[in-house]
């Protein structure tokens, strides 16, 4: 007897046989059962997951002389020439070869004709989004208005490329990809009946590889058959799949997690030594790091496909690791994935990577961090003084956190007042983002305003520094009261209100910091500064130009003589 492929000897022959599409073929049994049958179907999803097979069945089911249960019987002369592909009235119809306006021309004439025995002719037409649109156009009547004899069966991997005008004519169905679990059970019965030994691990690696395509499945099926004979063990399995072994990737994360760089190098060379395709490694590494996060996330290994002996290193394994550190992980296998596909040496990629892994540092929550800072503010809170300049990065048990900079105080004894006199000695640089906040907890400003004109100057000394228009702005204002908290700073006019105004939040915040109290910023005009700061004239001076004006009122400028003018 000629030998079939297992795809071929085990295609389902009745529609509860279609493995993993039940919501499609239940609604095809009872349309029938109703005699709702439409004149055109349209079957999409990924290959391999029995779009063809489902319209063979169908035709036959139309067409059967004997039908059980709304089912071809299999048995009579109809069924039988449709199931060899030898009935006059069903053609299966290639659109990739079949794809021009003139093919479509001469199924439209022979549309016409009734079947020669059948009940209806049925056309199906597979991959039909490879039909060029003037095809599309010219089918667009007739498969709106077939003859009462015709269904129109179509079947595409590729649902995007088919016009919405044909979509809009056609009973539409989407197969899904079949799940890991429903493809074992399958290959387990096709085991049983052909008398084949196989290890549960070895179904689980052969079902996994087929993605979700039952066909690819059984092809991998013989492919390993073919290798092992009758008895199929893992190690066999993979040995013929050319796969690379799940124990390379629990090695791979122990050297991250022991951050042994030297192992990594090593590693990359027994995998090149191995004869594994790098591509593949890293695909199963991506997976493997997947498998771990999902164990961190759901607490549990019922989600990942894997043998329990596997989902136990699982548990363990996730214990050692945080999400935010497997993500990192899995991005840099990501890039890899990506830069090696065109690149002559991928090895060096490879080992560039996992000395990467190998060195990344534990991440860090930001809740952690904003704790610590809250227990800072708690310390400032209970009348802590600051001595100098404490600006300071976090404490060294922060691994991976070197760039985050924030205040850390030198704590002495609650001192006997809160003037905070020497709060000015702190660098705003380095001062925590809500250092306000926690300013906010000492007593409102109570100083000499002679103390207060002085620490003003200060203010004007930082915030003036590198920014010359700042400074002259700002030294051209004066500080004339200090009382109940409130600064109040005069301005010669309205421009440099304005931009005191505009400025106000910042130059608030850096008065808190260098009177070390609670206070409140005001600005008001006093003409009475311009007088001053304008130069005494004998005679009464022409109308000033008005760029003139703006550089004496916003940087101060006076006018000097040269040789007398």
């Amino acid at each position: 007897m000629k030998y079939l492929v297992t795809a071929r000897k085990w295609r389902p022959l009745k529609f509860e046989d279609v493995v993993g599409q039940e919501h499609i073929t239940t609604t095809l049994r009872n349309a029938i059962a109703r005699n709702r049958i439409s004149h055109a179907y349209l079957f999409s999803g990924p290959r391999g997951v029995g779009k063809t097979t489902t319209a063979r069945i169908l035709a036959k089911a139309i067409n059967c002389l004997n039908p059980k249960d709304f089912n071809p019987d299999n048995e009579c002369e109809i069924c039988l020439e449709i199931t060899e592909g030898r009935n006059m009235d069903v053609l299966e119809i290639d659109g990739a070869s079949n794809r021009g306006i003139e093919e479509i021309r001469n199924l439209r004439e022979s549309v016409k004709y009734v079947p020669s025995k059948n009940k209806y002719k049925v056309y199906v037409i597979d991959e039909v989004h490879m039909l060029t649109k003037e095809a599309f156009n010219a089918l667009l009547k007739t498969l709106e208005e077939p003859p009462p004899h015709v269904i129109f069966i179509f079947a595409t991997t590729e649902i995007y490329k088919v016009p919405a005008t044909i979509l809009s004519r056609c009973q539409r169905f989407d197969f899904r990809r079949i799940s890991t679990e429903e493809i074992m059970k399958h290959l387990q019965l096709i085991a049983r009946t052909e008398k084949i030994k196989i290890e549960d691990d070895a179904l689980l690696i052969i079902a996994k590889k087929g993605d979700g395509s039952m066909r690819d499945a059984q092809s991998i099926f013989d492919q390993v058959v073919s290798f092992c004979g009758d008895e199929i063990d893992t190690k066999s399995t993979i040995q013929a799949l050319g796969l690379v072994d799940q124990e390379i990737f629990f090695k791979t994360t122990d050297i991250i997690k022991n951050k042994d760089t030297k192992s990594a190098i090593i590693l990359v060379d027994e995998i090149i030594t191995h004869g594994y395709d790098i591509k593949e490694y890293l695909s199963g590494l991506a997976e493997h790091l997947r498998n771990i996060i999902i164990v961190i996330a759901t607490g549990s290994t019922n989600l990942i496909e894997v043998s329990e002996i596997y989902k136990k290193r699982y548990s363990e394994d996730a214990k050692h690791f945080k999400e935010n550190d497997i993500l990192r992980l899995i991005k840099i296998v990501t890039e890899v994935q990506n830069s090696i596909k065109w690149d002559i040496q991928p090895r060096y990629k490879l080992e560039l990577a996992l000395v990467q892994m190998t060195k990344l540092d534990n991440s860090v929550e930001i809740e952690k961090l904003l704790s610590h800072i809250q227990e800072l503010k708690k310390k400032f809170s209970n009348g802590i003084k600051l001595e100098g300049s404490v600006s300071a990065s976090l404490p060294t048990s922060y691994s991976g956190t070197s760039n985050f900079n924030v205040v850390k105080p030198l704590i002495q004894d609650k001192p006997e007042n809160n003037n905070l006199s020497d709060i000015n000695k702190i660098p705003l640089k380095g001062i925590v983002k809500d250092s306000q906040n926690i300013l906010s907890t000492y007593n409102p400003l109570n100083i000499p305003i002679e103390t207060a004109i002085e620490k003003w100057q200060n203010v004007v000394q930082v915030a003036g520094n590198g920014r010359v228009f700042f400074k002259n702005v700002l030294s051209a204002a004066k500080l004339v009261d200090s009382t109940n908290g409130v600064l109040k700073i005069s301005c010669m006019n309205a421009s440099q209100l304005d931009f005191i105004q505009q400025n106000k939040k910042y130059l608030t915040e850096l008065a808190q910091n260098i009177y070390g109290a609670k206070l409140k910023l005001e600005a008001i005009i006093d003409n009475s500064l311009q007088k001053e700061v304008e130069p005494e004239m004998e005679k009464p001076a022409q109308e000033e130009h008005q760029i003139i004006k703006e550089l004496k009122s916003k940087l101060g400028a006076v006018e000097i003589s040269i040789n007398g003018h």
